[in-house]
């Protein structure tokens, strides 16, 4: 894999805001299957995470069987 094809962190996330994926690699979080392990409660308080994002998120994790943690 060359330098240009190499992935960048939150590619793995869906399209959401600039401000919810900066809070998301901000928090540790570089790939969609981590979210399964929080609540989206906990993600809620997250600067920059807003409701629109949480939504787009939980559908993603639903497309692959998974959802947000207890």
């Amino acid at each position: 894999m060359t330098e240009s094809q190499s992935a960048q962190p939150g590619e793995g996330f869906p399209k959401t805001s600039a401000p919810a994926t900066r809070a998301l690699l901000a928090a540790g979080y570089t790939e969609l299957s981590q979210l399964a392990s929080v609540s989206e409660s906990e993600l809620a308080k997250l600067h920059g995470m807003g409701p629109k994002a949480l939504r787009i998120l939980g559908e993603a994790l639903a497309e692959r069987g998974l959802s947000f943690g207890d």
